[in-house]
């Protein structure tokens, strides 16, 4: 591998010079730069990154704990920040937490083994105000996916509550007033604060909730399809419903289709985030999409900002949702 020596022998100056013209650091002669550049690309010589990450304190790299979930959500807002980390010259490692809050210092403590510049956290299942102190977060630190936190730290939050209002108020503007909900788990604050969305806008339009057609899932395909199995039992059935999530809405409308219910003829349903399977449902799913790519970059941005000031004031981004409207959601005088 050719050495920064043998480029600045070549192009006939110090390696100061080659320095100064690969890493842009001083104003160079064109002539200069031209041979130096010559040189380097006929030697294909390439800088060290880790020699320069060393002599910037920092490593390039910056780590994200998460929670293993077969939820498509997640999967995407990953790929939204190693997308981002690439377009910036960073690598990014990732642990898992599998829901465990042990497991979530344990990946805190190998990620500042690791000397990671910093780390976004976003493992909803578990909660870091509860789980953390000070002495965890000994590295620069950004919060996604959670409500307010005790933890001072950057955090990245979605709007849940606007967006389960905008869910229902899609139901009620299409005329439906019998409505269920496939909620997500009690005391989760993202569930929480959907289902208190959704039962602000029924309760705005003086639309009663009955019990017997509420259910609670767990976010994954198998709580949506046996919470829907629940409301359908209700003596009276609903004309449409809300799932807390996407998921959910996939595994109710198996239900609904084994039940000889036809989507949206017999019943409306609406999810939430608009992953990528819900535009390839049949039929497509109305959703809420919640700006996962934003979500992915703004984090990166967010934290590597942080890095480089550490001392600035802390910074909440709140993602604002909006309504997706396919084709499982239909008027219900067209029914």
């Amino acid at each position: 591998m050719p050495t920064i020596k043998e480029v600045a022998q070549r192009a006939g100056v110090s390696t100061c010079t080659v320095s100064n013209v690969l890493n842009n650091k001083r104003p160079v002669k064109p002539e200069t730069k031209a041979r130096v550049e010559s040189a380097a690309a006929e030697l294909r010589y390439k800088p060290s990154g880790v020699a320069r990450s060393l002599k910037a304190s920092r490593t390039l790299t910056l780590g994200m704990v998460v929670t293993t979930s077969t939820n498509p959500f997640y999967a995407e807002v990953l790929q939204a920040v190693e997308q981002r980390c690439y377009e910036l010259g960073y690598s990014l490692i990732i642990a898992n937490t599998r829901g465990n809050s042990e497991r979530l210092k344990e990946a805190l403590e190998v990620l500042r083994e690791r000397q990671v510049d910093g780390t976004i956290l976003m493992c909803t299942q578990v909660n870091p105000a509860l789980h953390l102190s000070k002495d965890d977060l000994v590295m620069p630190v950004v919060v996604a996916d959670w409500g307010i936190t005790n933890l001072n730290v950057d955090l990245i939050q979605e709007e849940g509550r606007r967006g389960g209002y905008l869910a229902a108020r899609h139901l009620l503007d299409l005329g439906h007033q019998a409505i269920g909900v496939l909620r997500g788990p009690s005391g989760k604050r993202t569930a929480d604060e959907r289902y208190s969305g959704f039962c602000d806008a029924l309760q705005e339009a003086g639309v009663e909730l009955r019990k017997d057609w509420v259910a609670e899932g767990d976010f994954e395909l198998a709580g949506g399809y046996r919470g829907a199995q629940t409301i359908l039992k209700a003596k009276q059935r609903p004309t449409a419903i809300i799932a807390g999530n996407d998921m959910m809405a996939a595994g109710a409308l198996k239900a609904l289709q084994e039940a000889g219910l036809r989507v949206p003829d017999d019943m409306s349903l609406i999810g939430y985030d608009n992953i990528e399977l819900s535009s390839y449902l049949v039929p497509s799913l109305s959703t809420i999409e919640q700006p996962k790519e934003r979500l992915g970059a703004n984090a990166v941005d967010l934290l590597l900002d942080r890095i480089k000031n550490p001392d600035s004031p802390l910074r909440t981004i709140t993602l604002e949702p909006h309504l997706i409207a396919r084709q499982s959601t239909l008027p219900l005088n067209q029914r």
